[in-house]
């Protein structure tokens, strides 16, 4: 029997992928030359970009979060948003509006685009802005779509949403929902930097002009990704792995450790164990590697559960960070070579 000709779309996908390979090195250096540190960060945010997620990240005031998120816009050529929000801003504000217009003699309603209709979205501080808004943006995120005057209007692929929240301050906040919470597939911790990259920092920004980003990509070449991450193998074990990771973190079940029963209100959803395993391809890809192993799960738990389980007073009492819990929870759960 004869081997089957490879489609097109296989052919463009392994073209994607070498390329990807190629520039792997070259993707550093250009966001080297904006950014400094940050290694686990940049790797959080460019598995989420190459599987389609979306994240939440949590940092405090000029830690270059939008500098980040904009080199890496720059760098796949995709076409970059930042709104700020504030507690006066509307679903319009986001999505857009219909305004009536002359053409001819003739008057119609006619949909004028809001800055959603973009490939990268940085959603700066969004828990400024009320339940309302932020219920805008959310819902474009799940549909990749937005809805004026009854006609669906579809959003651009690729679309990636980056929001960012303030620890500091939460003063005058509408913090998210445990439930649209779950929609971001990772939470980000971007915290002050080293001494010495802090100081590099310093030299660079109050020096000359920055050098400029080179693209080295496309928006089709990550839609591509998309498709290629979920063609990344994993055994059963490790889908396994990542759904008791996922259920153990629920107060209720039958062999939930006990600090867990201690500490936690409730724990991750169906959807964290769906962003582990896709999150672990997607790392696979990106390191060059052809299986996804125990490491690139669980390198990804804190991000993936740090803002899906939620703490009783009992922890906050007691000084526990949910880092901590899921620690604990990684050292509790048998990893597959461990059995």
């Amino acid at each position: 029997m004869s081997t089957p000709e490879p489609t097109d779309s296989f052919q463009r996908d392994r073209e994607t992928f070498e390329r990807l390979m190629a520039q792997r090195p070259r993707v550093e250096t250009e966001l080297a030359k904006a950014v400094v540190g940050q290694r686990a960060v940049i790797e959080q945010i460019l598995i989420a970009l190459v599987s389609g997620g979306h994240c939440l990240i949590t940092g405090a005031p000029g830690l270059a979060k939008t500098l980040l998120v904009k080199s890496i816009a720059q760098i796949f050529h995709l076409r970059f948003q930042r709104i700020q929000f504030t507690p006066d801003l509307m679903p319009a504000d986001i999505t857009g509006t219909e305004i009536l217009q002359e053409a001819g003699g003739e008057r119609r309603l006619a949909f004028v685009r809001g800055p959603i209709f973009a490939n990268l979205i940085l959603a700066d501080e969004i828990n400024r802005t009320p339940p309302k808004t932020q219920s805008a943006l959310l819902e474009a995120m799940q549909e990749h779509q937005v809805t004026a005057g009854g006609t669906r209007h579809v959003l651009e692929e690729p679309f990636f949403v980056l929001a960012t929240q303030n620890p500091i301050e939460m003063e005058g906040t509408y913090p998210l929902p445990e439930a649209q919470l779950d929609r971001f597939m990772f939470n980000v911790v971007m915290d002050y930097l080293p001494e010495s990259d802090e100081v590099e920092v310093i030299r660079r920004t109050t020096a000359g002009t920055a050098p400029a980003i080179e693209p080295l990509f496309h928006a089709e070449d990550v839609v591509r990704l998309h498709a290629l991450v979920r063609q990344v193998p994993i055994t059963d074990d490790l889908v396994r792995y990542a759904v008791q990771l996922a259920a153990l973190s629920r107060p209720g079940q039958p062999q939930t450790p006990d600090f867990i029963r201690d500490w936690v209100t409730w724990g991750a959803g169906t959807r964290a164990a769906q962003n582990l395993v896709l999150g672990a391809k997607a790392r696979t890809l990106l390191q060059g590697r052809t299986h996804v192993g125990v490491q690139d799960i669980q390198s990804l738990a804190l991000p993936v559960l740090r803002h899906r389980i939620l703490l009783n007073y009992r922890a906050e009492a007691e000084g526990v960070r949910i880092d901590q819990v899921i620690e604990r929870l990684l050292a509790a759960v048998p990893a597959p070579n461990a059995r």
